[in-house]
């Protein structure tokens, strides 16, 4: 319960306010940890939990172009997710310099319910030089070029955002079904026209990091269409449905296997190891024996790639040498 005052107290709590002894209120700037801001004329569409599910649904995307530029670069390279916001595109357009690189994607959903919805992906345009810089042979150096791309500068990051393309639609799929395209290059930031002023968007924005330099790059996308695929998957099918739908891990897996069946390996059989001197071997001639040290039926090594894998018995099949596979060393 609340102290009450007494009349004396009172009158001398007046008189300290008229002669200034009382300390003012505590203004707002002296609790910053406080205060929030909150814009009413955007409210948020998006609740934390939401964007944590975002975060992880592109963390594979980011792992995969940390593999692709450490590869393209011929350096080491990290991309991490530094930050996701809400924003109208108007204020993002606004903020892009006239020379840019801005790959705009289209995604089309398998699924009916959902309608297709455009993508930007953007890069600075001092990365993109750097990237055609190393994609050609040259020191790596950070250059900022006062001019626009060539046609064949054009054309090899035209192959860039193709390659980020496929691993955006690959960590997309790992989630959510959908089929995404790169529809064309855009490098003037002024010219951008995907969406209208007052659309809201989600900016993912990823840091870049490598020894000679460091970019940022943002892959917008509109927050209608987000907002229904993110309510439809829920949290349930977002942690769980990798793990229960054994039938799609099957098809992966399937799939992965058919693409490395094609690939060639050497096997190599070894009748036995052995040491002779210099002299010896510079002795030897046509029709020579040379004794081994394991007897003729027993089991030689067959290795895989440099690597041991099976132990085989010698023999032959129509007049030709075989080998016949009797154990396995895996």
């Amino acid at each position: 319960m609340a102290e009450t005052l007494s009349q004396s107290q009172i009158d001398e709590l007046l008189n300290r306010m008229r002669s200034g002894d009382v300390d003012d209120a505590p203004k707002p700037e002296e609790n910053p940890d406080k205060i929030k801001e909150y814009d009413f004329s955007l409210p948020k569409k998006f609740t934390r939990d939401q964007l944590k599910m975002l975060r992880s649904l592109n963390e594979t995307f980011s792992r995969q172009l940390s593999s692709y530029f450490t590869s393209t670069l011929r350096d080491v390279c990290e991309v991490s997710i530094s930050q996701i916001e809400e924003q109208r595109y108007g204020e993002f357009s606004n903020s892009l310099p006239e020379n840019v690189l801005v790959g705009l994607l289209s995604c089309t959903p398998t699924s009916k319910d959902f309608d297709e919805m455009p993508l930007l992906l953007e890069f600075t345009s001092s990365f993109g030089f750097y990237l055609v810089e190393r994609m050609l042979g040259g020191s790596g150096v950070p250059v900022m070029p006062e001019r626009e791309y060539t046609d064949v500068e054009l054309t090899l990051l035209h192959s860039v955002l193709q390659k980020i393309t496929d691993d955006l639609q690959i960590a997309w799929n790992n989630f959510f079904e959908s089929d995404i395209r790169l529809q064309e290059i855009e490098t003037n930031g002024k010219m951008l026209q995907t969406f209208s002023p007052q659309d809201i968007i989600v900016i993912l924005t990823m840091e870049i990091k490598s020894p000679l330099a460091d970019s940022t790059a943002n892959l917008c996308i509109p927050a209608n269409n987000l907002e229904e695929i993110i309510n439809s998957l829920g949290i349930k099918y977002m942690y769980n449905e990798r793990q229960t739908d054994t039938e799609k891990i099957k098809m992966r897996r399937d799939a992965l296997f058919t693409s490395l069946q094609p690939g060639k390996l050497e096997m190599t059989a070894y009748l036995d190891h052995f040491q002779m001197t210099l002299q010896d071997i510079l002795r030897l001639q046509v029709n020579d024996v040379v004794q081994l040290n394991q007897r003729i039926d027993e089991d030689v090594r067959v290795d895989v790639d440099g690597k041991p894998w099976f132990s085989a018995r010698l023999g032959e099949v129509e007049e030709h040498k075989a080998l016949k596979l009797v154990d396995s060393k895996k």
